[in-house]
């Protein structure tokens, strides 16, 4: 990897500010910093309401089980098109999608009062990765397409919401096949970031195609100085994750669970042909577990995975392409336990979802239920998903928006 000046200049264009509100009920106070721990917790829903120039409005609750919120007359504009957003270090922060162009960072935490404080604004490069390492907020800005094949990365300290560190690598190099890897995401893995990648042509009529539809790559990096050290590989499924969505969980016992919708392309049309699939990175190694091999399509009935989150203790909750062998139709929920390599259809959830909150989830302070919004025809709900009994219980509704995302702070 070969070092820029990307953060010296982004250092110049770096502006703190402390913000002053607009008059509404989530209004928040003027303290720079979030209050002492007071050992509650705050709820933050995000929902959009597809109105122009506003991307979605920070909703704040004490308790997402019962009961109902609004947009209407409530919640902190988020502007812009496109937002996508982040917890570390018990701050929130939300990332301005700048279509190519550099894009505000603002970052939020809560007052000793419980109220949601916006404690900075800064300019940082539109990036398609963006994950908590240690202390830090990792972020890479990966080209798909043209000239450019060199992936910045860019470490943000969490607590201090500042640009410390940057490294590049070229991606047509990592690919080393005659395409480029483009990263899913990252992963912190020990004391290392464990990146998994897409082969992708990038050659600006079939960007995301590929000619290796059946192969796994991870590139491992050492952090903070974010050095390759190795590319992991495998051919048993496809590649790991998708675009923008994680596709590599780190367990409790220092496991690395990899999850595949095989879903690759080449001009549009579906190219691979092994299964979607889970597979192993066992603690201390760096190869996959060769066996180790979980066929979720096989236990499924042919459904694919379509993004993941994990709960705990080896249950993750999936959310399935609808149509079976295909990446398309209305989206359906499960629950997989990878260490007994069961697959269990959720029940008791809507039948029918125009869309769900797939990369902004989060589980219950006992670490047994996924929390997660379901939008539908009907209206929108945060629903608790038991990783046991793959059960959903419906919590409360959030009206004028669909749900986009959830989190949680302390204070």
């Amino acid at each position: 990897m070969k070092k820029r000046n990307t953060l010296a200049i982004l250092a110049t264009v770096l502006a703190l500010t402390l913000f002053s509100c607009s008059s509404d009920t989530n209004s928040p106070t003027t303290a720079p910093d979030g209050g002492t721990n007071t050992g509650k917790t705050k709820y933050i829903i995000t929902a959009t309401t597809g109105a122009t120039g506003i991307a979605d409005y920070l909703l704040t609750t004490d308790d997402i089980t019962t009961g109902s919120i609004t947009t209407t007359g409530n919640g902190l504009e988020q502007d812009g098109t496109y937002r996508y957003y982040i917890t570390a270090q018990n701050n929130f922060f939300s990332l301005l999608y700048g279509q190519g162009n550099p894009g505000a960072v603002t970052t939020y935490n809560l007052s000793s009062e419980g109220n949601l404080v916006k404690k900075s604004d800064f300019q940082a490069e539109t990036v398609q990765v963006f994950t908590a390492v240690n202390k830090d907020i990792l972020t890479i800005k990966v080209p798909r397409s043209g000239n450019a094949s060199i992936a910045s990365m860019f470490r943000i300290d969490a607590e201090k919401s500042l640009i410390v560190g940057e490294a590049q690598q070229d991606t047509k190099i990592l690919a080393g096949n005659g395409e480029r890897a483009f990263y899913t995401w990252a992963t912190q893995v020990g004391d290392k970031v464990y990146m998994p990648y897409m082969s992708i042509k990038g050659d600006g009529v079939d960007n995301f195609g590929t000619v290796y539809p059946d192969s796994t790559w991870v590139a491992v990096y050492n952090y903070p100085e974010l050095k390759l050290e190795k590319v992991i590989k495998d051919n048993r499924t496809s590649y790991l994750g998708s675009y923008f969505t994680n596709g590599l969980f780190q367990d409790e016992n220092g496991d690395a669970y990899g999850f595949s919708g095989a879903i690759a392309t080449s001009n549009s049309e579906l190219k691979s042909t092994k299964p979607s699939a889970v597979i192993r990175i066992k603690k201390g190694t760096t190869e996959f577990d060769q066996s180790y091999f979980f066929n979720i399509e096989e236990k499924s009935g042919g459904y694919k995975i379509s993004s993941t989150n994990y709960i705990s203790k080896g249950k993750f909750l999936l959310l399935m392409y609808g149509t079976p062998g295909t990446k398309k139709g209305t989206v359906k929920l499960a629950v997989a336990d990878v260490y007994n390599k069961t697959f269990t259809w959720v029940t008791n959830a809507p039948e029918v979802l125009t869309s769900a909150t797939s990369r902004y989830n989060i589980v219950t302070e006992d670490g047994k239920s996924a929390i997660i919004g379901l939008n539908t025809p009907e209206g929108n709900w945060i629903y608790t998903i038991d990783g046991t009994t793959a059960v959903a219980n419906k919590g409360k509704k959030v009206e004028g928006g669909n749900i986009t995302a959830i989190a949680k702070l302390k204070y």
